[in-house]
């Protein structure tokens, strides 16, 4: 049987004291909830959660880590149809002076003028497919290649069409490519239609690539916001339930302070029996 009165061994103390401890653990807990905004912050809190969590984080990141991958593509794609819509534009022009060109008409001045203007135009063709490059990449010059990028977590991949666009490919670099006569007007007039093709090729494969990627950034972008969602409903502590048990926490805190108090002063009132 437990002594009641003793001066030694005080169990009023004891048991409150252990009240208060529990009560300043719980306190601290949810005084860190609110600090941070967490209910899981850590695997001493709830390690299954946390390792579910740490999970569902690393899944995020990746998806970040795609998307920025993918936009990157997506550059460089773009760079592509703008270099390849000048081109067409080009071509344009470049269409209107082989079709004169073959007017049997013509002076030979104006021949001429028109095929220095041809020339003009064709020479133009190279420095504007150098320049349609991006991140060291092109997608439009003669020696460019493929490009395969990342879509998806899972390693899922895409690729990217190259286009062989210079001068030398559109046949620009043959002999009979010019409008100095009838026969060789009639000829170049041929390479501009296949170039007008060719490149409308290119303008349609590019523009299908850029809607893919940017497709699949919103689908990885959804992905993501979901996976960010499922990581609140784990991790995230109620605020407005949190404050409201924190005030009550500093209550009961209060409260067994006030009780280890009067604990400590039990021996004290047995030595007044004394007086």
């Amino acid at each position: 049987m437990a002594v009641k009165n003793s001066i030694r061994t005080n169990v009023s103390a004891f048991s409150a004291l252990h009240t208060l401890n529990l009560i300043n653990r719980t306190t601290e807990a949810v005084q860190r909830q609110v600090s941070t905004g967490l209910r899981v912050s850590g695997a001493l809190e709830d390690a299954s959660n946390f390792a579910i969590a740490q999970g569902i984080r690393a899944e995020i990141e990746a998806y970040h880590a795609v998307n920025q991958g993918l936009r990157t593509a997506l550059g460089l794609v773009k760079v592509g149809i703008a270099g390849a819509t000048v081109l067409s534009d080009l071509l344009t022009d470049m269409r209107e002076k082989s079709i004169a060109g073959r007017n049997p008409g013509l002076t030979d001045q104006q021949r001429q003028i028109l095929t220095n203007d041809f020339h003009d135009l064709r020479d133009q063709f190279d420095q504007l497919v150098i320049d349609a490059s991006f991140n060291g990449t092109n997608l439009i010059n003669t020696v460019s290649t493929p490009i395969t990028v990342l879509t998806n977590i899972q390693g899922g991949t895409y690729m990217i069409d190259s286009y062989r666009l210079q001068a030398v490919d559109l046949e620009f670099g043959r002999p009979d490519a010019n409008l100095d006569d009838l026969v060789n007007a009639e000829a170049a007039d041929g390479y501009v239609v296949d170039a007008i093709q060719t490149v409308g090729i290119a303008l349609g494969g590019l523009g299908a690539s850029a809607r893919f990627i940017e497709t699949q950034i919103g689908f990885n972008e959804s992905l993501q916001d979901a996976a960010e969602v499922g990581l609140g409903n784990i991790v995230d502590a109620d605020l407005a339930r949190a404050s409201a048990e924190l005030t009550a926490q500093q209550v009961r805190q209060q409260l067994s302070i006030e009780t280890v108090g009067i604990a400590n002063r039990r021996p004290g009132a047995l030595l007044a029996l004394f007086a």
